[in-house]
């Protein structure tokens, strides 16, 4: 069953000349993991805003087509019935923290659902220890570096369990082994509680293996969009200067070298020394 779901979703910022989007048609199933990747500037946080329905409740504009997420139209309803079922993670963390401590901007949407005091307490520590940051819960959001607030933002989505958590580059300013760390709790989420994660990311070495089902976007229309191993082993894809895992790359090389290699693309470096193992049974 499909939680998103546009038909010719095509949006124009207010003042802009052309769409950010354009005549973007696909569908995210539930339990899905969904990556969406492509060019610095091909719409991809503009469909992100989309699903919330930040577009066009928060930022007006000219919106033409139809989106519907987790059963409801997300250019109709507002924002705060939205956040129920879907939750956003901004690319820059400072734009949805505010609070004086870690662990009361983590508490702020449960509070404001009316959750219990002890269901919020349960929660947050819960959010907090996912992301490894319950030892700064006291600490203010605004005296941490980049990558700390990041973890904050991802704790205060994960700890309202919206059905479906949506990403925007969520991990930019972690280096990647913290990233490696994030990637891995939403993938256990996804794997575990069947929750629907769409995940905005240039870094594909780190996140294509987690991913089933990719989108790759380019001047704000949808070019390919499909199962991920696939999509990513298409000539075509790496021609529009998509950053194709290295162990995939490398696969390729191997296999153009005459090597005897099973046929199912490497997503990751872990998959591709498998792959080797099995070959030469090593």
């Amino acid at each position: 069953m499909a939680v998103i779901e546009t038909h010719g979703l095509t949006y124009t910022y207010p003042g802009a000349t052309k769409p950010s989007i354009s005549d973007v048609s696909l569908k995210v199933e539930k339990g899905e993991f969904v990556l969406i990747t492509g060019p610095s500037g091909c719409g991809k946080t503009t469909l992100c805003r989309t699903f919330n329905g930040l577009i066009p409740q928060f930022y007006q504009g000219e919106i033409k087509g139809d989106i519907e997420v987790a059963g409801l139209d997300a250019a109709k309803h507002p924002t705060y019935e939205m956040a129920k079922s879907v939750g956003l993670v901004f690319q820059n963390p400072e734009n949805q923290l505010f609070a004086l401590s870690v662990e009361k901007d983590v508490a702020f949407g449960l509070e404001n659902l009316g959750y219990d005091r002890q269901e919020i307490r349960k929660r947050v520590d819960w959010a907090l220890n996912l992301t490894d940051i319950y030892d700064l819960r006291e600490r203010s959001p605004h005296e941490m570096s980049g990558g700390q607030q990041q973890r904050v933002a991802i704790a205060a989505v994960l700890a309202m369990q919206p059905e479906i958590i949506v990403l925007d580059e969520p991990t930019s300013f972690l280096d990647p082994l913290s990233a490696e760390k994030i990637f891995e709790v939403i993938h256990d989420l996804n794997k575990h509680l069947g929750l629907t994660v769409v995940l905005v990311e240039h870094r594909l070495d780190l996140t294509a293996k987690y991913a089933g089902h990719i989108v790759i976007m380019d001047q704000g229309r949808v070019r390919f969009d499909g199962e991920t191993r696939s999509i990513l082993s298409n000539e075509e894809t790496r021609l529009m200067g998509v950053g194709i895992p290295k162990a995939t790359l490398l696969y390729e090389l191997l296999q153009k070298e005459g090597a005897k290699l099973s046929k199912d693309t490497p997503l990751s470096s872990d998959e591709l020394a498998d792959i080797v193992k099995e070959a030469t049974g090593r």
